[in-house]
């Protein structure tokens, strides 16, 4: 027998330290080459780490809670005499970590959620091919795939694909709780009801809300015993404030605002639900805006560029950030190359980073290299705000809440639904009259949807 050391890898691009969240085994277990061993949490995702070793768990040598440096031992094996590490981890390189361990299932079983997961699955990594075992911190120095397993779809019973999910079967509910469901926007055929003969109760409608708006006070929670909570800074919140302080300070900051008739972008939305085509997709008003963004940034190179005092990068590409509510804090993922994507393959892409940021499963890769943002502050009722921009970039548009008010169209006052974009920039790089067209060129693609037709 021989004892070897597990230390911790470097799980996502140059990142120095992680959080020890839960360990999955104890001394004395018997482990294989793969197997979960360890839960961390880094300043972007949480990642599960596989074992590199066979053999029976020593000393474990942090504690849940701990930070742990990068290279740092944080665990012992007990091997069989002249064991070895997999081929992988011979050839270990720290930059394969942009995938994550594998996924949960997402609460919500819309049907793009189920075709995501088939596509991740097509892109297997070479260890679930049978070409060697390829572990987190440990692998190959290929390009890194999604570890979703093949059969992630299988694990959650759904209605045949031809069906539509609400004719899985009638839904089951007393007046009050479908006024509850409406309240806090669930789809009543989308909720498992646990009722009598499978009626939906108050708390099958609250959990759903829960599980799909993180950002929303569902319930008023009584008094904690103690006076006060002492909340270590650390991971996702420490990285979150060294964020934004840096980009605070260091950017000189605009900001530009516009009230914006939305009604057509409301109608559009609403067709594109009624669409076959967008089936089980979600839709709102978010996806004409991230369209809106990507149409008024080709127009208005300069937004979206990079500063680095040496020169300016213009970049004729779009990897679009949005910042998502999650349990952990804000995080802002980003869709690769948005600009080559069509409003169906844009609107998937939103809504599976947005399952995954909410899951904590957040690739590193996925919120590195954004280069404009967009928020959505109207999910929180908010008319406007004036937004930090993301560090690197140079542009920042805030969608405001959508609400009727009175507005003048063709001299009449007529009710419309109304919405304000703020915007932030980067007056190293932007100037005044280019921030105004490109804001201006958002609210006319939120004014009339129909322009991205040409």
């Amino acid at each position: 027998m021989s004892e070897q050391n597990i230390t911790l890898p470097d799980v996502g691009e140059g990142l120095t330290e992680a959080e020890i969240v839960s360990w999955h085994v104890s001394p004395g277990d018997r482990v294989e080459v793969n197997q979960v061993i360890v839960e961390i949490e880094t300043a972007k995702s949480l990642v599960e780490l596989p074992s590199p070793f066979e053999g029976v768990i020593g000393s474990v040598l942090a504690e849940e809670g701990q930070t742990v440096e990068v290279g740092s031992p944080i665990l012992t094996v007990e091997t069989a005499s002249g064991a070895s590490t997999p081929e992988s981890a011979a050839s270990a390189s720290a930059a394969t970590t942009g995938a994550v361990a594998p996924e949960t299932v997402p609460a919500a079983p819309s049907n793009d959620v189920e075709q995501a997961a088939t596509d991740a699955a097509s892109s297997v990594s070479p260890a679930e091919d049978g070409e060697g075992s390829v572990l987190v911190g440990y692998g190959t120095g290929g390009h890194a795939t999604s570890r979703r397993k093949k059969g992630i779809a299988a694990r959650r019973p759904t209605p045949p694909a031809s069906v539509p999910a609400a004719a899985a079967g009638p839904v089951i509910a007393k007046p009050p709780i479908r006024k509850l469901a409406r309240d806090l926007g669930v789809d009543l055929a989308e909720v498992e009801g646990t009722g009598l003969a499978g009626e939906i109760t108050r708390d099958d409608v609250v959990r759903k809300a829960s599980q799909a708006s993180v950002f929303r006070n569902i319930e008023t929670p009584e008094w904690g015993d103690s006076r006060e909570e002492r909340i270590p800074v650390r991971g996702v919140r420490k990285a979150i404030a060294n964020a934004m302080v840096s980009s605070a300070f260091s950017a000189p900051h605009v900001s530009l605002f516009v009230d914006v008739d939305a009604t057509r972008t409301m109608e559009f939305t609403r067709r594109l639900k009624a669409s076959p085509d967008f089936a089980g997709v979600k839709v709102s008003p978010l996806l004409v805006m991230a369209k809106a963004m990507i149409w008024a940034v080709r127009r208005n190179p300069m937004v979206n560029a990079t500063w680095t005092d040496e020169e300016i990068i213009v970049h004729h590409f779009v990897n679009l950030g949005f910042a998502a509510a999650t349990p952990r804090g804000l995080l802002v993922p980003n869709v690769k190359d948005a600009q080559a994507m069509s409003l169906l393959e844009l609107a998937k892409a939103l809504e599976q980073k947005t399952l995954e940021a909410r899951d904590g499963k957040t690739p590193p890769s996925d919120m590195q290299h954004g280069t404009i943002t967009i928020t959505n502050i109207g999910v929180f009722g908010m008319d406007t705000g004036t937004p930090i921009l993301n560090p690197g970039e140079v542009g920042i548009v805030a969608l405001g809440t959508i609400k009727q008010k009175p507005w003048v169209v063709d001299g009449e006052v007529r009710p419309r639904f109304v919405t304000t974009l703020g915007a932030s920039f980067d007056h190293r790089v932007v100037d005044g009259d280019v921030a105004s067209r490109f804001l201006a060129d958002v609210a006319s693609i939120i004014e009339e949807p129909a322009l991205l037709l040409e």
